[in-house]
């Protein structure tokens, strides 16, 4: 198979808050363009994208899935991604390697927080986004409101194609303002649909969008204000070529409506990703960094280019590993020898796959812009840059959040503890936030990850999946330690070890920093005074010492390290003397520093029908949390809080008791912070 042409495809996420709509958009669009020839459906767990048992048992999507498809002469590998919080990851290594996005708001609840999350994370990434307005047959729908919430909550500036005609059970098709057609769908069709002429009673409010649109677009093109103002008609295609532009400069996001489950508004954005989203070709060149120096080399999608891609996604499929890639320049064919300049290492490509969910397809080769999947690769993880030998370079990594709950697991029997150590190294090259380690007091096994429902998902996998016979503890918070004053240190190392004299002595000061500041290590002593082997041997032993922890093992944040003073003797001093006496002299300086805890203090927003406001507020105002304020759309009001993690566990069976299942909340980490009443049940005040 001949690779595609690059300015032939979309390399497209859809993305959006839980119950959005996400995957039932997914799966139409999947239908409309001829991939399927059935329409799958969440409730029913028939879907093609959501294929793993507990996304199908639970109705939600938890791992992304990447589906490739033919449509109009173009080529579209659509990613669809989590919504619930505790799979973030997920969402920012796929947005990392796509082009554009469509973002998907229920028209009932707007811009909701996961919402808008991911889309700060599009923005990172500078990705062209268009906006499907979903769920406009539901009662409570405002597809206006939501343009307004685009604006207040997303500083965005939304542009309607589309406006609904019909809202709740009304709902039967749109006002297309490009083409100033009408679009309806009858109830008892699948996927057709008529154009027609705008109905009388829409008329006005077409005419009065329409104005706008023409003058948004006129702030930005000087062509459609030159013919706006003329009173000239301005051709279709114009208009198309205008809109496209402006999304391709991320200064307009093309909003579209419908009404996915009934079916009602797929083949609009279908035909919108063609239209206003951007190729590989339209996306600016990306900079990489040399190894080993500062020099820059920058990626154009040119498949004559050197090879250039990066592994996205890790999948253990069949037993076998496989890497999903994002290709950005150059060509992947036969023999696949590829070079790895994190290791140094050269490896090969045993086989090359189109990705269909949990599905692949063999192909021979890929050229620049194109997603695919690979197996053989041996020592490549999430986040590596693949490329030739004779042209070594890194694409930008990916940053990952640290995780902030753990759980202990452990085998039954002797015999289940090797299958264990196998499947959870496999689920951790799957999963960046997924982390495993071993208590050095316990010797258990412990697992940490993004909240409850993440945890809960790889402990499943574990026991069902991979068929490990373990046990698996109740949910633990990850929290960090910190220190509140300053002190001086002075620690002197001197010993014999086997025969030999080894001195270093060590002055540091350590000061508490804000809050989120992370470590910063700074260096007063003279060179002639401590060489600069030295000084970087303190660092070092520094930087180690931070993973243990002060009292009780969580990792050390938000402090300040000041190299003060030091001596050295020339004949007995080496460099790993001076990490040894920093790392004594770091724990000691902390140790008197009145240590604190700092436990993890969650974003948490609950929507609930108004009648149970009162005791949404009274269960978090239980759980120590602080109300940040409320507010109203429609019937629903929104409680904003803050709460630490340590006391959410639970909520969630809480919130669906006390208020008859019709409350909803989401919880994302906020900061770090001290909490007192932890440290107060620790005995630390």
């Amino acid at each position: 198979m001949a690779s595609v042409k690059t300015d032939t495809i979309r390399n497209l996420g859809i993305m959006a808050h839980i119950d959005a709509g996400k995957t039932t958009l997914t799966e139409r669009m999947l239908f409309y363009m001829g991939f399927t020839h059935r329409i799958g459906e969440v409730d029913d767990g028939s879907t093609i994208t959501d294929w793993m048992a507990q996304e199908r048992d639970r109705g939600i999507t938890i791992t992304s899935a990447a589906v490739t498809c033919p449509f109009q002469k173009h080529h579209i590998n659509i990613i669809d991604t989590p919504g619930h919080v505790d799979f973030t990851a997920e969402v920012e290594r796929c947005l990392r390697v796509l082009d554009g996005a469509i973002a998907v708001f229920c028209a009932v609840g707007g811009v909701e927080p996961q919402s808008e999350t991911v889309w700060h994370q599009a923005e990172r990434y500078h990705i062209p986004r268009i906006v499907f307005v979903n769920k406009n047959d539901r009662v409570g729908a405002d597809f206006y409101n939501v343009m307004q919430m685009m604006r207040d909550r997303l500083n965005s500036l939304p542009l309607a194609l589309h406006i609904p005609i019909g809202a709740e059970t009304e709902f039967r098709g749109m006002v297309d303002l490009v083409t100033m057609k009408a679009l309806i769908w009858d109830d008892n069709s699948e996927l057709e649909y008529r154009e027609t002429s705008i109905p009388d009673d829409m008329l006005e409010e077409a005419n009065r969008m329409r104005e706008k649109l023409l003058e948004t677009l006129s702030d930005f093109d000087d062509s459609i204000l030159n013919l706006y103002l003329e009173g000239q008609p301005i051709p279709v295609e114009v208009l198309k070529q205008s809109i496209r532009k402006q999304t391709l400069a991320l200064k307009v996001f093309p909003v579209f409506c419908g009404a996915a489950l009934k079916n009602k508004g797929i083949q609009p954005v279908v035909q919108a990703v063609i239209d206003y989203l951007p190729s590989p070709h339209d996306v600016p060149a990306i900079q990489a960094n040399k190894p080993d120096s500062n020099d820059t080399v920058l990626i154009k999608p040119d498949i004559k280019a050197p090879l250039s891609m990066l592994l996205f996604k890790v999948m253990i499929s069949d037993g076998r590993k496989m890497h999903y890639l994002r290709l950005y320049s150059g060509k992947l064919e036969p023999p696949y020898k590829v070079f790895n300049p994190r290791t140094g290492q050269e490896e090969r490509i045993g086989r090359l796959f189109r990705v269909l969910a949990n599905k692949r397809e063999r192909i021979e080769t890929i050229g620049a812009g194109d997603i695919a999947a690979v197996i053989g690769l041996k020592n490549s993880v999430t986040g590596d840059t693949l490329c030739f030998p004779e042209n070594p370079h890194f694409l930008e990594s990916m940053v990952f959040p640290e995780p902030v709950i753990f759980v202990a697991i452990e085998p039954k029997s002797a015999a289940d503890q090797a299958k264990l150590v196998q499947s959870l190294e496999a689920l951790s090259e799957e999963d960046p936030t997924f982390r495993v380690r071993i208590d050095d007091e316990t010797g258990q096994t412990i697992i940490s990850g993004m909240g409850e429902l993440h945890l809960e998902i790889l402990a499943y996998r574990l026991l069902n999946e991979f068929r490990v016979q373990a046990k698996v503890g109740k949910p633990h918070v990850s929290h960090r330690e910190s220190i509140s004053v300053a002190v001086t240190h002075e620690e002197t190392v001197s010993r014999m070890l086997a025969g030999e004299s080894h001195y270093a002595r060590v002055v540091l000061r350590v000061e508490p920093a804000e809050r989120g500041a992370g470590f910063e290590f700074e260096n007063t002593v003279p060179e002639i005074e401590l060489p600069p082997k030295f000084v970087g041997a303190v660092e070092k032993g520094i930087r180690e010492s931070l993973a243990s922890g002060i009292q009780f093992g969580y990792q050390i944040v938000d402090l300040k390290v000041v190299l003060c003073g030091g001596s050295f003797q020339a004949e007995n001093s080496q460099e790993l003397d001076f990490e040894y006496a920093a790392s004594l002299a770091f724990r000691n300086a902390c140790e008197k520093a009145s240590p604190v805890l700092l436990s993890p203090i969650m974003a948490v927003e609950v929507a609930t029908p108004e009648e149970f406001l009162g005791d949404v507020i009274g269960s978090l105002q239980i759980r120590d949390g602080d109300i940040l304020g409320i507010h109203a759309r429609k019937q629903i009001q929104y409680v904003s809080a803050s709460v630490p993690l340590s006391n959410m566990f639970g909520y969630s069976t809480d919130l669906r008791s006390t208020t008859q299942g019709r409350a909803t909340f989401t919880m994302s980490l906020s900061h770090f912070d001290i909490d007192k009443k932890t440290m107060k049940d620790l005995s630390l005040e």
